[in-house]
């Protein structure tokens, strides 16, 4: 297929200029003005629009398995979710139970993708077990096309590793190159606060939050740098939610600590009233770590304008509010974990930081796209617009005005955290590799067309 996108404001990490975008094939074959191309051309007037690389979220979960239930969306619901709101490339946590095999895991994780998604995908595998066998598996799984691991410092006998497999990860993770990301709590002080809360009779969604403060979030992420410093290993900080957390990364960054610092779209827009509001409506906005107080916004928006905050994802975690999130009704320690967001990440981050002025257009396609390929071993492939990069391209209307509602998500979940919200913008076409897959704003794509990204890692 053979495709020019005309007059478009092209907007990359660092560049900001109208002209023309030929993609023939899966890939940009010429930018430039008054560009011709051959009949049986689709041409499309992006006029007005803003024409930036596809979006990619760093950080999902599909196919999980926790806290007693599954994710309601599987691979179909969420990448057409996602095509929606702009974003072409997925990153799922692969996260077996500290007694599953890793190589049976990651092969079951990668099946649940293949000949389902639209999106195309990748994986960060998750380590929730050390021991002898450990090591050579990892490797397989590296030479597969997977150059990112994962560990937890939390969910206390489940995915979370001890010190001694934290180190262990690390040393391998410095051997092969591969890029670290981690979830930073205090598992104990989490164990031991979420019983005193209880104790004291604190079973709501309300008292999830002091179960886990900033404080013990900040332990986690300065225990996590101690053992960075002293391995050399390449780190990335997932779901960052509070300024506590940024600093202890930032001191560490300056000691010359590899890091890079990831947070969520809905810290930055929701604050802790929201799992505070009564009738249980608070388990729809229970995530760990969690929301946090308004105070905290605008100190992330500063990390995000200044790129100290790299990335903007989704921590995507789709579970129903009925019969899911009712689990926990009488426990909130029972709640599943998690904010569905895959589909609104870009229009809700344009929506408060671009339109409002807090972040730049060049930050924001940065901050959604560029930072995520060049981080995970994608790079120029994906994020950015240049000849030779694949053609994953987002036309985005910033004129549209419209309503976010679980009546009318693609999302397979039964309710939207951000019901009633208004947004500003919207992606009007998207495209994965040269192939339309959303067209004035609707699905038009191949679902089973997505592609598994194989990755050579690049942090030694």
């Amino acid at each position: 297929m053979t495709l020019l996108i005309r007059n478009g404001r092209i907007v990359t990490a660092t560049d900001d200029y109208v002209a023309d975008v030929l993609c023939e094939g899966e890939t940009i074959a010429a930018i430039g003005r008054n560009l011709t191309a051959p009949g049986g051309t689709e041409v499309i007037d992006a006029t007005g629009k803003l024409v930036m690389p596809g979006f990619i979220d760093p950080h999902v979960h599909i196919y999980l398995p926790f806290m007693g239930t599954y994710a309601k969306d599987d691979y179909g619901t969420a990448s057409r979710a996602a095509l929606v709101g702009g974003t072409t490339t997925l990153i799922e946590m692969c996260c077996p139970s500290r007694s599953e095999d890793p190589l049976e895991a990651f092969e079951l994780w990668k099946s649940k993708a293949e000949g389902l998604s639209a999106c195309d995908f990748t994986f960060h595998m998750g380590v929730t077990r050390f021991d002898d066998d450990t090591p050579p598996k990892l490797r397989q799984i590296v030479e597969a096309g997977v150059a990112s691991f994962k560990v937890f410092l939390a969910y206390q006998g489940f995915f979370g590793v001890d010190d001694t497999e934290l180190y262990k990860t690390l040393r391998l993770a410095k051997e092969l190159g591969v890029i670290v990301t981690a979830h930073c709590e205090n598992e104990t002080l989490v164990a031991q606060l979420q019983q005193k809360l209880l104790a004291e009779g604190k079973t709501g969604p309300e008292w999830h939050e002091p179960s886990r403060p900033q404080e013990v979030e900040a332990e986690g992420v300065h225990h996590l740098m101690t053992f960075a410093e002293l391995t050399g290993a390449h780190v990335y900080i997932v779901h960052t939610s509070c300024d506590g957390a940024v600093q202890a990364a930032l001191d560490a960054r300056r000691r010359g600590v590899h890091v890079a610092i990831e947070t969520v779209i809905p810290y930055l827009v929701l604050d802790g009233t929201y799992a505070q509001q009564p009738d249980f409506e608070g388990a729809k906005y229970v995530m760990s770590p969690p929301i946090r107080s308004a105070d905290q916004q605008p100190l992330l928006w500063n990390h995000l304008a200044s790129r100290d905050i790299a990335t903007v994802a989704t921590d995507h975690a789709p579970f129903d509010f009925q019969q899911q999130k009712e689990m926990g009704r009488d426990n909130f320690t029972l709640i599943p974990n998690g904010i569905p967001t895959i589909e609104h990440r870009a229009t809700l981050l344009y929506t408060h930081g671009v339109a409002t002025g807090r972040i730049s257009l060049n930050t924001f396609v940065d901050s959604v796209s560029t930072q995520a390929a060049k981080l995970f071993g994608l790079f120029p492939r994906k994020g950015t617009i240049a000849v030779g990069s694949d053609a994953d391209l987002v036309i985005y209307d910033p004129d549209y005005r419209g309503t976010i509602s679980a009546a009318t998500h693609q999302m397979a979940t039964d309710y939207s955290a951000f019901e009633g919200w208004e947004q500003i913008g919207r992606p009007e076409w998207v495209t994965v590799r040269g192939e339309v897959a959303v067209r004035d704003g609707a699905f038009v794509g191949e679902l089973g067309s997505g592609q598994f990204l194989k990755r050579e890692p690049t942090h030694f």
